[in-house]
């Protein structure tokens, strides 16, 4: 694929073009010219074309699924050389085989997996890399990959009933929000007509009701472009990584605040924070190297205190005093952390408490959509109903009258 290329170096600003498989190998060899990229664009590929590519690139790859194939071939006998080139011939995807490609051909310039690995940070995070690392040290890579199948599958598990609890809840607002701007945007006005060309008074509240749907009717033409290029906007607002973190990070601290759902919300936190340290200290990570790599697992708050952990540890205290000094244990989590230490099982005792959180976080699910659901419901009727019955006080006003 050829790309073209504006880049920074001794000599300035460069415009070249380079023959590579992929996007980052291009940067790679960049990077070995000793030139930084300021754009890399694909010459022969239209623009939506690229923007495309560089979506499926990243999002396409299923590391889960890769650590599980690579799993099987090595398991059978593969050496791991022959085992990527296996999955690269097998693969169909361009961006998927790309990836592979680049990561077959960094060992064969004499990198060792885990560099390699680190190499597309985008595609394969520290964790990961850092847990081959380890088992590099071993020589137990398949052990190491076992490790991030079962992490990765416990992670994937919790996320999943969380999902699966807020479907129905999405879609009852969905629905709610449908049926009210049908009213709102329709129904409204029409009645507003009638109600001006009666002449009679209508309840205050009523009278609010029917303004905003003159408003409608007068400004149709204005407000249906407004609310769809809001839609575009908000759409491309999501789709750009930096500001969906960020407003990940704004709703999950405003989560926190409520009673309740922000200590089991923080909960789920260090349980995943205990699940990934556990594992890479079960696949022979040192403890500070492994703290490290989970820095990117919590938010920012979370991160600050894991840093103080890492800095007390650091100066010689036990993991299990560092943690409940920064405010990153759990009861359960400060005993079992003070048995691992004792037996020499700390990773193993910090995945038990991990799994022991993820089953006190299912219960509170069930427990949460059993009570929140009905809320909802009631709280949509209310809203939908109080429309309606404003819509209508002005006939029963009148019904009354003729009485």
């Amino acid at each position: 694929m050829n790309f073209a290329i504006r880049a920074i170096g001794p000599r300035g600003v460069e415009s070249l073009h380079i023959e590579a498989p992929s996007q980052a190998e291009a940067c790679r060899l960049l990077a070995a010219r000793d030139l930084r990229p300021l754009s890399v664009k694909a010459a022969d590929q239209a623009a939506w074309r690229q923007w495309f590519a560089s979506r499926s690139g990243s999002v396409g790859f299923d590391l889960l699924l890769f650590s599980q194939e690579l799993l099987a071939l090595l398991e059978a006998g593969l050496t791991l050389t022959e085992a990527l080139e296996a999955l690269h011939e097998k693969e169909r995807r361009p961006g998927i085989a790309d990836i592979l490609a680049a990561l077959r051909s960094r060992l064969g310039e004499g990198l060792r997996f885990a560099e390699a690995l680190a190499a597309q940070p985008d595609i394969f995070p520290p964790l990961y890399s850092g847990l081959m690392r380890a088992a590099e040290r071993t020589a137990s890579l398949d052990n190491s990959l076992s490790r991030y199948i079962e992490y990765r599958g416990r992670v994937d598990l919790v996320r999943r009933h969380v999902t699966q609890a807020m479907i129905y809840p999405a879609i009852l607002c969905g629905v709610g929000l449908l049926v009210s701007l049908f009213l709102l945007g329709y129904v409204v006005p029409s009645f507003a007509s009638v109600y001006q060309n009666s002449g009679r008074d209508i309840p205050f509240a009523s009278q609010v009701l029917m303004h905003w749907g003159r408003f409608v009717a007068e400004h149709s033409r204005m407000l249906g472009p407004a609310a769809l290029a809001s839609g575009v906007a908000l759409a491309w607002l999501l789709g750009q990584r930096q500001m969906r973190s960020r407003m990940r990070a704004s709703l999950i601290e405003r989560f926190r605040r409520v009673p309740q759902v922000g200590e089991r919300m923080r909960t789920f936190e260090l349980a995943r924070l205990y699940l990934a340290l556990g594992t890479l200290l079960a696949g022979g990570l040192p403890v500070l190297v492994a703290l490290e790599l989970c820095d990117g697992l919590v938010l920012p708050r979370t991160r600050l205190a894991l840093q103080l952990a890492a800095r007390r540890i650091g100066e010689g205290q036990p993991a299990s005093t560092a943690f409940d000094e920064a405010g990153l244990c759990t009861p359960v989590a400060l005993r079992l952390m003070r048995v691992g230490e004792r037996t020499g099982q700390l990773g193993d005792m910090l995945a038990r408490a991990a799994r022991f959180h993820d089953g006190e976080i299912e219960r509170f699910i069930a427990r949460f959509t059993r009570s929140f659901e009905p809320l909802l419901m009631a709280a949509i009727g209310i809203v939908i109903g109080a429309i309606v019955v404003l819509l209508y006080m002005p006939i029963f006003d009148l019904a009354g009258s003729f009485q």
